[in-house]
């Protein structure tokens, strides 16, 4: 291609370039398309040329990119040509990535975060400042993970744990974060996050609720660590300049010395007033913008940095010759000294005192350190600023750790050497005075760390509280929503009142437990998130990060956990319970979302490996369930935007012990399926709506036929997967009939019918639906069976599953036996009185014998019945006699031929007549009826067996026709 023509085109903007040279890069928000336009028909050039190139909106894509002539000349001419025009520049410029796939692919998010839609002007707006992984990840992550434990409680750590168990438990702990970290590189790079860091990844693997609980209570350990910072940085304020104090100073005797010596300690009531006043402080600041926070934050590394250097040069530079008290120089006696344990009861300074009310072990220990090793998140709360996010997280996240542990491990080898045991149980800053060349330079280094630390904590803490208010799931946190641009006041104001709240506790011991809690916990999601993904390994799951595996994700949650009970027992009952309540509560209240989390792929492969292990074998008795196909599709008219009857519904729910099974609801949509098949799938989405609303556990499908006859055979032939298949067909009865198309109702009835047979499937079919009780309609009285044929036992079991609603429970069952003429009435009792035992269901038998008897005889008492009779035999005459008269052999709706027996047909009304006559006079006051469905006899039309149902149906008000298949649903064995 021509470069000039393309110059020429696209004139002073600058766009790709398909015959090399540079091009500019598309934004990962740019919404622009190009739009190419038919090639010039009268170019006489040998080479296809691209003209007219512009920019437009992408809802003009779809009309203007198939504009203009088809061209007949160029390379590979109109053929070529005609391929692209056959495939649409749609699919090329998604390709190319000119549209954003996440407005094209979520058009109805759950979550407005998911699918927010950003507006960019045309033109050349100015690119934010993204970030690369030294200033985006490295050092957030060491700014937040070195702070006030390293210098004012790690000395104090290895004179009470010793040297030994110092180094077990510095690898223990960055074990756990370690592996955290590998979890947390696997996750981040399979796919674009964004905000609400942890929370945000836990969310999108485990489910709103795992991630909403979680986050709530990693937002709680953030909103505490603040005050964790702030005591730092008030108690190291007041050690550096004790005059600064309010209060007297608390002195505290050490004990185990030559000579008994007084220390001072900085008042409770002093940490208290100073710390509220500079969390207000801090307050005022994080209400001036995060802009200003960002700008200022790496430069609190730097003073930390120096004072590290000054500590080991400090170390390295100790007199030996005349030290100060308990100041050594690296000396391997003290190192000898300092190896091995020497836990002791303290005070809440944590001074040594036998008197004190604190006994310090292992386990309180790595509760007091742990908070040491947090802070590997702030790299992924970072997401958004970051250049590379798929290399940045991982690299810049395990490099912090990595190196912090590393200096943990040697910094435990220094201090255990550099001085005695009592030096480092008494002197809280011992750092400071092992400093060269003055302990200022560590004083300034832990105020300024410890104060970049809690402003971070309360800057990131109600932005982490902004991010799960913004998901919309919790209408509770609808207060704290905030605007993408926005700052988030309210939840700021919300953490500073948690934080000051802690602070007035003032003691620095007892809250570092609670924030190490709330961390464990969020690391444990991590890494079962990670877990529960990579076991899984569905196709969407593709990180960049290679090196994790399911078994170090399930050994760092293990961990996690670990720690948790080796803290305190009680800290982890109460923080598991917490984030129980929290799930619970979002699981009751919260606002369904569908994320694609893990435990739905969990689900899916549940089910694969369930419907596997079912097989295609019938299953036993024993373990059968009604899963029933409701035909929603009514004989009749229903009101608008009402997919299916509610009573089918109400029905559907009877069919199900204690909730437990799946109905699926169908309906057949009339019409071509190119043209109709957008309404189906907004039908269905209707229907699903619907059977939700009536809290129906089932899903619904919407089949397009030409008729509702052949819709229904491919329904019966294909719905369901091996032994989930639809079992039971449920419709209702269709009594209206009589006043539509003769030919139409029956004839699609009897054949729905045929085809539950013919493909063995059961059968309930409800007279009198308008009928059915809801849930909240209590029924008396029985529940009558006349169990006229074997059919498995499904009758005696949907009498057994109606006991179970509330609304029968109160009814007593009722079995009717129809027996043959010269049976035994005694013995056919007592044999199914002895099957009912075996089966444990209790039902009173009655044994009805069918005699042969005169209609006319009982024409006083039957005088209803004897109507219908009348009228079905002059209905069926008339039928007969307009067949007759067209001349030709009538043909039934399967191209057979009509074969009527007359008198077959009188037989037939008759039993029918007998059996309604049975019901009015046993069943009368029934809360419902349960009676042998007959199958369509062959070769009579369907009009005949519509008349005959019809006569078994009078006078009953509610009735359930019920027919088995050839196998039983119910067994006598255990």
């Amino acid at each position: 291609m021509d470069r000039g023509d393309i110059e020429e085109a696209a004139g002073e903007e600058e766009f790709p370039r398909l015959g090399g040279g540079k091009y500019r890069p598309v934004g990962a928000h740019d919404r622009a398309v190009v739009e190419m336009s038919s090639i010039d028909p009268g170019s006489s050039s040998s080479s296809s040329t691209l003209k007219n190139i512009r920019v437009v909106a992408p809802g003009e894509m779809g009309a203007g990119a198939r504009e203009g002539p088809i061209p007949e000349d160029g390379v590979n001419g109109h053929q070529k040509e005609s391929k692209l025009e056959l495939f649409g520049f749609d699919s090329l410029v998604n390709i190319l990535g000119l549209k954003s796939m996440t407005g094209e692919q979520i058009p109805a998010p759950s979550s407005p975060r998911d699918g927010e839609d950003i507006s960019i002007m045309q033109g050349h707006p100015k690119p934010a400042l993204k970030m690369g992984t030294m200033m985006g990840v490295f050092v957030p992550c060491l700014q937040n993970i070195l702070g006030i434990i390293y210098y004012i409680r790690f000395t104090w750590i290895v004179g009470m744990a010793g040297i030994g168990q110092s180094l077990v438990l510095v690898l223990l702990c960055g074990l756990c974060t370690f592996l955290t970290t590998i979890s947390l590189s696997a996750i981040a790079t399979n796919g674009a996050m964004k905000g609400g860091g942890p929370y945000y990844l836990i969310g999108r693997a485990l489910g709103p609720e795992v991630g909403i609980s979680i986050g709530l209570c990693f937002f709680l350990g953030n909103a505490v660590a603040g005050a964790l910072y702030v005591l730092g940085a008030v108690e190291t304020f007041l050690k550096a300049f004790p005059a600064a104090g309010i209060f007297r100073e608390t002195i505290t005797k050490v004990n185990g010395t030559a000579v008994a010596e007084s220390v001072q300690s900085p008042s409770s009531h002093d940490l208290q007033i100073y710390g509220i006043v500079v969390t207000i402080l801090l307050c005022f600041i994080v209400f001036g913008g995060v802009k200003m926070i960002n700008r200022v934050a790496p430069a609190f590394l730097l003073p930390v940095l120096l004072s590290i250097l000054c500590i080991f040069i400090g170390m390295f530079l100790a007199k030996t010759d005349d030290p100060d008290t308990g100041i050594t120089g690296l000396r391997l006696k003290s190192f000898r000294d300092n190896w091995s344990s020497a836990y002791q009861m303290t005070n809440n300074a944590g001074i040594p005192d036998p008197l004190g009310g604190t006994y310090w072990s292992f386990n309180e220990l790595v509760g007091l350190f742990f908070p040491a090793v947090t802070g590997i998140m702030a790299g992924s709360n970072r997401s958004a600023s970051l250049k590379d996010t798929q290399r940045s997280i991982p690299v810049g996240t395990l490099a912090a750790t990595l190196s912090t542990t590393l200096l943990y491990v040697i910094s435990v080898l220094f201090f255990g050497a550099v001085a005695t045991r009592d030096k480092l149980l008494t002197d809280r800053l011992l750092t400071a005075t092992v400093a060269w060349p003055l302990p200022l330079i560590v004083h300034v280094g832990i105020i300024l760390s410890t104060l970049g630390a809690a402003l971070q904590s309360l800057t990131g803490a109600p932005r982490l509280l902004a991010a799960i208010a913004n998901d919309d799931i919790l209408p509770i946190l609808n207060y704290f929503k905030v605007a993408d641009t926005s700052e988030p006041h309210i939840a700021t104001l919300f953490t500073a009142l948690i934080c000051i709240g802690c602070v007035v506790i003032g003691n620095l011991d007892l809250i570092t437990p609670t924030v190490t809690m709330f961390y464990l916990l969020c690391y444990a999601g991590v890494n079962l998130s990670c877990f529960l993904l990579d076991l899984l390994d569905a196709p969407s799951w593709r990180p960049r990060w290679k090196y994790h595996h399911w078994s170090l994700s399930f050994v760092g949650a293990s961990l996690c956990i670990v720690i948790m009970f080796l803290i305190s027992w009680s800290f982890t009952v109460v923080a598991i319970a917490l984030a129980s309540l929290i799930y619970k509560y979002v699981g009751l209240k919260g606002k369904a979302g569908d994320w694609g989390d893990g435990f739905k792929s969990a689900y899916f492969q549940l089910a694969l490996r369930s419907l596997r292990s079912l097989g295609a074998d019938q299953v036993h008795p024993k373990n059968w369930y009604p899963i029933p196909l409701v035909f929603c599709r009514p004989w009749g008219q229903l009101p608008e935007n009402v997919p299916c009857h509610p009573k089918l519904a109400d029905f559907a729910n009877c069919m199900k012990k204690k909730g437990r099974g799946m109905s699926i609801f169908v309906s057949i949509l009339d019409g071509d399926y190119y043209e109709c098949a957008e309404e189906a799938k907004e039908a269905c989405k209707q229907l699903a709506t619907y059977i939700e609303y009536k809290r129906c556990e089932g899903v619904a499908e919407i089949v397009v036929a030409p008729n509702m006859t052949e819709g229904f055979r491919g329904i019966i032939q294909t719905m369901g997967l091996g032994n989930l298949k639809p079992n039971i067909v449920v419709m209702r009865y269709p009594e209206i009939w009589r006043r539509e198309n003769l030919t139409e109702i029956p004839s699609t009835f009897v054949g729905i019918i045929n085809d539950c047979i013919t493909a063995n499937k059961g059968v309930v079919i409800i007279k009198g639906l308008e009928e059915w009780p809801n849930e909240y309609q209590r029924q008396y009285g029985t529940i009558d069976l006349y169990w006229i044929v074997r059919d498995g036992g499904l009758m005696l079991l949907l009498s057994q599953l109606l006991l179970t609603k509330e609304s029968f429970e109160s009814c007593k069952i009722q079995l009717f036996c129809i027996a043959e003429e010269d049976s035994d009435a005694e013995a056919l009792k007592a044999d199914v009185k002895k099957f009912l035992y075996d089966l444990r269901m209790q039902a009173e038998v009655i044994v009805v014998t069918m005699k042969s008897w005169d209609i006319r005889s009982e024409g006083n008492s039957k005088e209803d019945s004897l109507e219908a009779f009348d009228a079905a035999q002059r209905r069926i005459s008339d039928y007969l006699g307009e067949i007759k008269s067209q001349g030709s052999t009538p043909r039934l709706a399967n191209g057979k031929a009509m074969v009527v027996n007359e008198q077959q047909v009188e037989k037939f009304l008759y039993t029918m007549l007998k059996l309604n006559s049975t019901i009015l006079s046993y069943s009368r006051m029934a809360a419902v009826v349960l009676v042998s469905l007959p199958p369509p006899p062959l070769n009579h039309p369907a009009y005949f067996y519509m008349e005959y149902m019809d006569l078994l149906v009078e006078n009953v008000p509610r009735m359930l026709i019920v027919r088995g298949y050839h196998r039983d649903v119910v067994t006598l064995f255990t």
